[in-house]
């Protein structure tokens, strides 16, 4: 059953969560109803991390200093340049 709720909130506040619903295609009741069960579900369990994962862990040491996104366009340019 739905029941309803009066809520208290500046004006622009507002006007933004109405323009993000609009731009979602969805109601901002419906934006409030998913945050509100979201943080309070009794949900709180972590996800199992499968033993291949965690012995992977720590394999691999990257430089504070690495700068994968060059790499990465670098290797781009490589392969289809």
């Amino acid at each position: 059953m739905d029941t309803k709720l009066t809520l208290r909130l500046k004006k622009r506040v507002i006007d933004q969560a109405k323009k993000y619903a609009a731009d979602h295609e969805t109601s901002l009741s419906k934006i409030i109803e998913n945050f509100l069960a979201a943080i309070t579900s009794e949900s709180e369990e972590e996800e199992e991390i499968s033993p291949l994962i965690k012995s992977l862990s720590g394999i691999i040491h990257v430089p504070a200093d690495y700068k994968s996104k060059e790499d990465f366009h670098k290797h781009l340019n490589e392969k289809y340049l």
